[in-house]
């Protein structure tokens, strides 16, 4: 039976839940995501492939992510370089920036250069709040990473992609099929359109919100927080 997918609206009232009745806070929620899309690169791509990793980030969440994943990615052996040009004035994506920058990651303004001599790259720019056109300086970046040949795990969704509708018809990212891609807390309908290796992450829902969402929580192995799904949606 294949997993089933969660909307957007549905994912950001399940967020919602998580930090009223639920009793997690936004820190706690970035922290296990993050933690999630270091361990589904890792099984994508370990250390001993090359561990120069570029995650480029983008202005919400879904940046905040990528910048949890790299700190434990350097904590794994690799050299994460972060791309992350829109940065905010939020406490939270200040505290997490800090953390990098005491582990002397460093961040870089261009992302053409960077990516030519990384190994890896981390896509957490758009997640699933993401709607609209793309702009600069991120509709570079998607064509570039469209273009490119260096293995990419996309953080939840590839971005410029429609969450419910998958690529865009035309424009930035409408090729865009990266290696990798981590599914948080539950695949959202864009699933249908990816091509590549499928994580799905999120291991600390309770049975009352899976079932309240409808979403079918994985069995996760040992202390692993993500679970690998074929294409038929069966766990590997």
């Amino acid at each position: 039976m294949a997993l089933r997918t969660i909307s957007a609206k549905s994912a950001a009232a399940l967020d919602k839940d998580l930090m009223s009745v639920g009793g997690f806070s936004l820190d706690q929620l970035m922290e296990l995501a993050g933690l999630s899309v270091s361990q589904a690169v890792y099984r994508v791509h370990p250390p001993s492939k090359g561990n120069k990793v570029l995650v480029a980030c983008g202005p919400g969440n879904n940046g905040g992510d990528g910048l949890v994943a790299a700190r434990h990615l350097w904590h794994y052996g690799y050299k994460p370089t972060i791309f992350y040009p829109k940065q905010s004035n939020n406490e939270l994506y200040q505290r997490l920036a800090t953390q990098l920058k005491n582990l002397d990651v460093p961040f870089t303004e261009d992302f053409d250069g960077t990516m030519e001599e990384t190994n890896h790259i981390v896509d957490a720019i758009f997640g699933f709040s993401f709607s609209g056109e793309v702009r600069e300086p991120f509709a570079a970046v998607i064509s570039a990473m469209e273009k490119t040949k260096v293995p990419i795990t996309a953080v939840d969704a590839p971005s410029s992609w429609s969450i419910e509708d998958g690529p865009p018809k035309s424009g930035p990212g409408s090729t865009f099929q990266p290696t990798a891609l981590i599914s948080l807390t539950a695949p959202k309908p864009l699933v249908k359109h990816f091509k590549g290796r499928h994580f799905v992450g999120g291991r600390f829902l309770t049975p009352e919100v899976a079932t309240k969402y409808n979403i079918d929580v994985p069995d996760y192995n040992g202390v692993d927080q993500v679970v690998e799904i074929d294409a038929d949606d069966h766990k590997l």
